[in-house]
């Protein structure tokens, strides 16, 4: 697998991505980037994909997560919940 297939994979595999878009400058490109329609991520190799690649938090989610974790709503705690401990 190349390094454009498991990215684009990764994306597909994200339930709020509804559609990827490629950039191939050559055919072989277009074939390689194609391939990633067919590769299947398991669940741990998104994770560790989402570990590597996750930003951490800005101001003032990362405050409100350290100091406020009471007063979250249902909408706060979907983008800060595994940050609190």
């Amino acid at each position: 697998m190349s390094a454009a297939q498991i990215a684009l994979a990764y994306l597909i595999a994200k339930p709020a991505v509804t559609s990827v878009i490629v950039g191939a400058r050559t055919e072989e490109q277009l074939t390689d980037n194609l391939a990633s329609a067919e590769l299947v991520l398991t669940d741990e190799e998104v994770s560790r994909l989402d570990a590597v690649s996750a930003e951490p938090l800005r101001y003032p989610y990362w405050h409100q997560a350290a100091n406020i974790p009471d007063r979250l709503s249902p909408a706060d705690l979907s983008l800060l919940g595994r940050y609190i401990r």
